[in-house]
């Protein structure tokens, strides 16, 4: 993956020249909005851009091959009048171009004995030859590219390393599941709803509960106008999801509010999983039970409920 992001990057380098050296009939306005479209673009598809761009270089140079073999046979299966001339001229080209550029200048079969090794194996002897030149120009090619890539990366500090695309990487997956947590937060429903045991959340489900239910249920969950949330009996269920659904819709026949237009999904799960935290406290004023004696439900732990105290 890292190589094939290095390609995109050389295409994207690619492209820039491509561009800096496009006519110069392009107003400076034109060019200033393109680059700033460019760099608008995710990391994903710039590096796809820059081997789009790769892919267009490459196949350009392999057309150019096909142009010069197609002109080679055409100069093959010319007129036999002019044939030989042209495969001459082609011929003398062509030895020049190899010896300096592919094989090297041979040494004549007669000569090796001059350059043999003193040592052989099963019969085969190695020659003292030169490093052929395409090896050699490859050679060179790979040092003056790993002095650009030194530079580039580790002296001038221009490229990220992989390190720092590692950590960027972190950075937008974090963005990520953050965006991940709201959209699931937003979504919450009776039938997604959590009892939730973070501190935060508690914190945040007691601030609203004082705000908005203390008037009724008092401020330790003893009880007032509203059935008492500190003792075992429950008169729409002890479950997360039971609590949740009377917070949402309320109960309108005795006088209870739905609050699902004035709290969000998440303050709706918070208040409700405090709620359920206030199950077996000592109230001061605590009012007569209502409904059935349940247990608490084992989704609800009991170590949660008894940290509210300290809250």
């Amino acid at each position: 993956m890292k190589f094939i992001n290095k390609i995109g990057k050389l295409g994207m380098i690619l492209f820039g020249l491509a561009m800096f050296a496009a006519p110069h009939g392009v107003s400076a306005q034109e060019s200033k909005s393109f680059w700033e479209t460019f760099g608008q673009l995710e990391m994903e598809q710039q590096v796809l851009l820059g081997l789009l761009v790769t892919v267009i270089v490459m196949v350009i140079l392999l057309l150019g091959v096909i142009v010069y073999l197609i002109s080679f046979m055409y100069a093959q299966m010319s007129p036999a009048t002019d044939a030989v001339e042209k495969q001459s001229a082609f011929a003398a080209w062509w030895e020049k171009f190899d010896e300096k550029y592919v094989t090297g200048k041979m040494t004549p079969i007669k000569e090796e004995k001059d350059k043999m090794l003193d040592h052989s194996f099963d019969g085969i002897v190695e020659l003292d030859n030169h490093m052929p030149p395409w090896l050699k120009y490859t050679f060179y090619f790979t040092i003056v590219f790993g002095v650009v890539y030194f530079s580039y990366y580790t002296v001038l500090g221009i490229g990220a390393t992989q390190t720092e695309e590692y950590q960027e990487e972190q950075r937008i997956a974090a963005i990520k599941i953050e965006k991940a947590k709201q959209n699931a937060l937003a979504t919450i429903d009776e039938n997604t709803v959590q009892f939730t045991t973070e501190t935060p959340a508690l914190t945040d489900g007691q601030r609203i509960f004082e705000a908005n239910c203390a008037a009724c249920h008092a401020k330790d969950g003893g009880g007032g106008v509203g059935p008492n949330l500190a003792d075992e009996y429950f008169i729409h269920g002890n479950s997360i999801s039971d609590v949740f659904k009377v917070v949402k819709y309320g109960v309108r026949s005795k006088g209870m509010i739905p609050w699902e237009d004035q709290l969000s999904p998440e303050e709706m799960q918070n208040v409700s999983s405090y709620v359920l935290t206030l199950v077996g406290t000592e109230p001061a004023n605590p009012k007569d039970p209502e409904g059935e004696k349940m247990e608490m439900d084992s989704e609800t732990p009991l170590e949660a409920i008894d940290a509210t105290a300290s809250l």
